[in-house]
């Protein structure tokens, strides 16, 4: 089980890189392509609209077809469309590699969480889970600042980098990952339409959907454009925002790896609460920042608190269904890079419009309010519920 463990940590890890590959890169292709901060969010949400638009399909074609095969072939169209992105020599073609290798991983990720609870032991399935989130977490200490080292030598290297270890990791889950053919049943009665019109039933399925959309639009804004502001108010270069996001990137780890046991101790109700108002209160603190060390001890705190609440989302998403788990998986990450292609463009336009990060600040602590308000709205901060919530996680 340990060489599974390491295979889906290191596919998310990839995956996960690649997500916020551009975001340090933002300030060198803005000036590389001649393009306002305003529209420079866009090679963000590229990639993210792409995986958005076609996570949507990927959920439920994935069912009853071999993961591994599936796994393979977007791990292929991924490769090759950041292989381009290094050839991208203007800002309509770098959206289009952006866009095709969101395309490619929407094909990739959710086969990872829809294999966990097939090819792991039941008492073994959350810590599983835990260690594929890690290299989420982990992506972020180690990849997003070796991305931003590589550019120092070109901004092409951190693409050529990441096709090229997606090479490897396609050799490693031909070889080591077993075949997994799983027949189910929802796809071999059901077409794609037959299972949203089911899901569309499920209330709190969607009620949750909601709200991991909005928290992610809120989230994404924010870091987005962390790098952007780390180089305009406090005049740091390429190389030093990844200086600076290996702090913040091991908050998030710390977060991820050790969150559990919180909240196993205090329930998901309870818990999902303290975190989103730890978070509100932190991002209010953030824009008042006076020193580069302040902003990166707020940032940083903010990072444990969200690697903290990150598994509360998927486990409330998981519990809203036992039949159509790989279209959920699906559908979160859709909402996720939903958020991600919102965000990165709202997040453009409150950057330039708003002195600091004051806008892109207030905007994230709203949409994390309004999460707790929809949650609200599912009932999961009904005390009846609470006990049951508590043991999910155990």
């Amino acid at each position: 089980m340990k060489k599974y463990s390491f295979i889906f940590f290191l596919v998310m890890f990839l995956i996960g890189t690649d997500t916020f590959l551009v975001s340090p890169l933002l300030p060198t292709l803005s000036e590389l392509y001649g393009i306002s901060s305003s529209i420079s969010g866009w090679m963000v949400s590229a990639y993210a609209l792409g995986y958005a638009l076609f996570a949507l399909i990927s959920g439920p074609f994935s069912d009853g077809r071999d993961r591994k095969k599936v796994m393979i072939f977007g791990f292929i169209g991924f490769a090759s469309s950041t292989f381009l992105c290094g050839f991208a020599t203007s800002f309509e073609l770098m959206i289009l590699f952006r866009f095709l290798a969101g395309v490619s991983a929407s094909f990739v990720t959710p086969q990872v969480w829809a294999s966990i609870p097939v090819i792991s032991p039941k008492e073994k399935i959350v810590k599983m889970i835990g260690m594929a989130s890690a290299g989420l977490a982990i992506s972020q200490l180690i990849g997003v600042p070796i991305g931003s080292y590589l550019a120092v030598i070109s901004w092409r290297a951190p693409f050529f980098a990441i096709s090229g270890a997606s090479l490897i990791m396609i050799l490693i889950v031909s070889t080591i990952l077993p075949s997994l053919n799983i027949q189910s049943q929802i796809a071999q009665n059901s077409s794609i339409i037959k299972i949203y019109r089911g899901l569309l039933k499920n209330s709190l399925a969607i009620k949750y959907l909601v709200a991991y959309l909005v928290f992610q639009t809120g989230n994404f804004c924010m870091m987005t454009f962390i790098g952007s502001w780390l180089t305009r108010d406090f005049h740091l270069g390429v190389s030093g925002v990844g200086t600076a996001m290996i702090a913040i990137g091991a908050g998030n780890l710390i977060g991820t790896l050790f969150g559990n046991k919180l909240i196993a101790r205090w329930g998901i109700p309870k818990s999902l609460l303290i975190g989103i108002l730890s978070l509100c209160i932190l991002y209010f603190i953030a824009p008042f920042s006076s020193s580069l060390i302040m902003a990166e001890v707020v940032l940083t705190l903010a990072f444990v608190v969200n690697g903290f609440i990150f598994p509360i989302f998927m486990t409330t998403l998981q519990s809203t269904t036992t039949t159509a788990r790989s279209t959920i998986s699906s559908l979160s990450n859709a909402a996720m890079y939903t958020g991600t292609t919102i965000g990165g463009i709202v997040g453009g336009i409150l950057f330039t419009r708003f002195s600091g990060f004051f806008g892109i600040a207030f905007f994230t602590i709203a949409t994390y309010l309004v999460v707790l308000l929809i949650y609200k709205a599912g009932g999961i901060f009904d005390s009846k519920k609470q006990e049951t919530s508590k043991g999910s996680v155990n």
